[in-house]
């Protein structure tokens, strides 16, 4: 009984969390868009990992048909970004795949928003606006990248070598994790993920901005301090929940990144991924504007803001139980 009452009361607040989003956007003319979950291309990410689909056409092709559920609507959505649509969002499930515990259900809400002839900063602004207004959340901490390891770490990450940081590691009790494998990038992932994080964002929320340029991933290099990318993150409780770039529209330089994901994805015994020419395309287009964008995982939010801690406690129906 008190299990229903619990689950009752967190569905009918994210109703209204929902509401409330929707409201924003309609009165910042924002439009809200709907895109593919199924496409025929994943993306290249060796970090994130993909759910195919078997398609079996009698029709059309006549013939099985893989494709993928996606992981984010990003490509899609860029790609009516750059027919010049506009100020665009939409709330969509997605999906990936071996991402299951307290903070992971195989099939989550995503936020997704795109804001043209925005930059990075001009999009943070935006974000804390949204929260503000949303969610009644009235201050948020801004910190670089850089200034977090120093901060807590005291070491500059962007100019740092492995020796120092396994020294690091060994000193924070984590020799296991020292790897011959390990880049500089990795390394410092790991010691974000295990000392940083779970220290930031406790109060409120805080914004890590201008990540290394090797984790850019689909951001632009910052044009003043090129060992920077225009990348942030949210995150809040010690949890992330949100990632934002100063988009790439450089289709050569998107092309490229793709590529070495493939090599990184062969060298770790993963599979090849093909590229989205689609995607390619459209940032070759002439209506494609400068853009910032950020996704928000939704669920993560609302666990926090609701004050529970497991995200099955507010979607409809976990994964053990859909």
């Amino acid at each position: 009984m008190i299990y229903c009452m619990q689950k009752n009361f967190f569905l009918r607040k994210r109703a209204i969390f929902f509401s409330k989003i929707r409201s924003f956007f309609f009165k910042k003319k924002v439009l809200e868009i709907d895109t593919p979950l199924l496409t025929k291309y994943t993306i290249t990410d060796v970090n994130i990992s993909s759910l195919k689909v078997v398609y079996q056409d009698q029709f059309l092709y006549n013939k099985n048909i893989f494709m993928w559920l996606i992981t984010s609507p990003e490509y899609h959505m860029k790609r009516l970004l750059s027919l010049g649509i506009g100020p665009i969002y939409q709330i969509c499930h997605v999906f990936r795949k071996d991402e299951i515990g307290r903070y992971h259900n195989p099939e989550f809400t995503m936020l997704e928003w795109y804001q043209p002839f925005y930059d990075m900063f001009d999009m943070i602004d935006m974000i804390k606006f949204f929260f503000y207004c949303v969610f009644n959340i009235l201050y948020c901490e801004m910190i670089s990248y850089q200034d977090i390891f120093i901060r807590y770490l005291n070491i500059d990450p962007l100019h740092t070598n492995k020796k120092e940081l396994n020294s690091i590691l060994c000193s924070l009790h984590h020799k296991h994790l020292i790897s011959s494998k390990n880049n500089i990038v990795d390394i410092l992932e790991l010691l974000f993920m295990i000392y940083i994080q779970p220290k930031i964002g406790l109060e409120i929320p805080i914004f890590i901005y201008h990540y290394p340029r090797e984790q850019a991933m689909l951001a632009r290099i910052n044009q003043k301090n090129h060992l920077v990318s225009d990348r942030f993150e949210i995150f809040f409780k010690g949890i992330e929940i949100g990632n934002g770039f100063y988009e790439l529209i450089n289709k050569v330089e998107q092309k490229k990144r793709f590529e070495q994901d493939n090599v990184k994805r062969v060298k770790y015994g993963l599979e090849s991924r093909e590229i989205d020419f689609r995607l390619l395309n459209a940032l070759d287009s002439q209506y494609m504007p400068d853009c910032s964008g950020v996704a928000i995982g939704i669920d993560r939010l609302m666990m926090i803001l609701l004050g529970t801690n497991h995200i099955k406690h507010v979607i409809s129906f976990s994964f053990e139980n859909c």
